[in-house]
């Protein structure tokens, strides 16, 4: 599934996946964003995130190995043998009792597991973003997904949650590393983002 062209479909544009300027000045007008500097940096966050579009929820299928390397701080060699390659398993007892989640048993670790292109995780998050955008409390968080539009009003979310709008000064490549920073914590896939970009700000005219 690839969600922009969904998007596409939804707002009566060529559905070809393509960024071009009919597509970038319909969204925004859509999204209600009136800054193309946001708009931009945004998409080709969302872009680089989300493989193009493509992925909508958390994957959490870890072998025994991949636990002890990226959830070392919650799991020992025995623990990590127990669950390994069962998701659900893994997201209940990794994400038990913080981010606005109940215990392992409440299943809201699954239940609030990384959605959309940008990842918002918890139910602390997952509740706040749905409420911002008039839906109830008690949404299932999957039902969002029916509606391409969510998936990049999600990302403008995170972004004006966590300040990052206000870092998308410039179309330069060292104001879109000091945002990839922001989103990814470091520099991992630091030129396709800059790649995404130079697409954006092209389809914005702004370059």
């Amino acid at each position: 599934m690839n969600y922009l062209v969904d998007y596409q479909k939804k707002l009566g544009l060529t559905a070809d996946g393509i960024m071009g300027p009919a597509t970038a000045k319909a969204m925004m007008t859509d999204l209600g964003i009136t800054d193309k500097l946001v708009f931009a940096h945004m998409m080709a966050q969302v872009a680089h995130e989300s493989g193009m579009y493509k992925f909508a929820r958390e994957n959490l299928n870890y072998g025994a190995a991949g636990l002890l390397n990226i959830f070392k701080k919650y799991y020992t060699k025995d623990l990590a043998d127990k669950h390994e390659r069962k998701p659900e398993v893994i997201a209940n007892h990794v994400y038990a009792n913080r981010m606005g989640n109940g215990d392992e048993a409440s299943g809201d670790g699954w239940k609030y597991r990384g959605i959309f292109g940008l990842q918002l995780t918890g139910k602390t998050n997952i509740v706040g973003f749905m409420q911002h955008i008039g839906l109830p409390a008690d949404t299932d968080p999957d039902t969002l997904l029916d509606d391409p539009k969510n998936y990049f009003l999600a990302g403008l979310y995170w972004f004006e949650r966590n300040g990052v709008d206000k870092m998308c000064t410039s179309i330069s490549s060292e104001c879109v590393k000091k945002v990839s920073r922001r989103v990814n914590g470091g520099d991992n896939g630091l030129s396709d983002r800059q790649a995404q970009a130079k697409v954006m700000f092209k389809a914005l005219g702004l370059a």
